[in-house]
């Protein structure tokens, strides 16, 4: 597949486009992040933008709060294919993608969830987890689909919940394994070595 040229949406800290630009400045991420998107004006996900010199800008998304649809939709459409992306990331993005966006990168928008999927999917799952009494917890890097939180799995990390665990100390945890399945997931498309099935994603000798 080669390099990756990646566009970022977020909405918040950006931590998890820090681990995809610190993988890429350690060599072990074959892959540019083209621009990087944010629909709330003050993100920090655009002032780590800054920081590395990356393309960033604020997408505004009225009128809709939850999801990505209309002209704001065809305006990040645009945007990102006139900066030459590839691959969309979902880097904290808290709004529904819709499917004209899926349709412009097909098969090429990444999410990242923190939970196992297909259990908790929505928000602050980490305390779904928690109070279901799970005894392991973790995150996944998945195909976005039209569906919430429901496309092929690319790579999943499990997290031990522990009996003192509080909602925050889990999601710290948690986060942790984000940072390393995220620049693993893009890892895998870069290389080309998987093939998508239906529901499944087949890695490693793929012909």
């Amino acid at each position: 597949m080669g390099k990756l040229k990646i566009g970022v949406l977020g909405s918040g800290a950006g931590s998890n486009m820090q681990s995809i630009v610190d993988a890429i400045d350690r060599g072990e991420l074959d892959a540019e992040i083209k621009l990087v998107l944010a629909d709330v004006p003050g993100a920090k996900i655009l002032e780590r933008a800054r920081n590395h010199a990356l393309p960033h800008a604020y997408l505004d998304c009225a009128p809709y709060r939850t999801k990505l649809e209309g002209p704001a939709e065809d305006r990040c459409i645009e945007m990102l294919k006139a900066a030459g992306v590839d691959t969309v990331v979902l880097a904290g993005f808290m709004r529904i993608v819709k499917p004209k966006l899926l349709a412009a990168f097909p098969d090429r928008v990444l999410n990242i969830h923190p939970a196992l999927l297909p259990a908790f999917p929505g928000v602050h799952s980490w305390t779904q987890a928690l109070d279901y009494g799970c005894k392991v917890a973790g995150v996944t890097v998945h195909f976005v689909d039209a569906g919430t939180d429901s496309g092929p799995i690319i790579v999943q990390k499990c997290v031990p919940v522990l009996e003192d665990d509080t909602p925050e100390t889990l999601h710290a945890r948690i986060q942790v394994e984000e940072h390393k399945a995220f620049p693993e997931a893009l890892r895998i498309l870069s290389s080309g070595n998987y093939r998508i099935e239906g529901r499944r994603v087949r890695i490693g000798q793929v012909s």
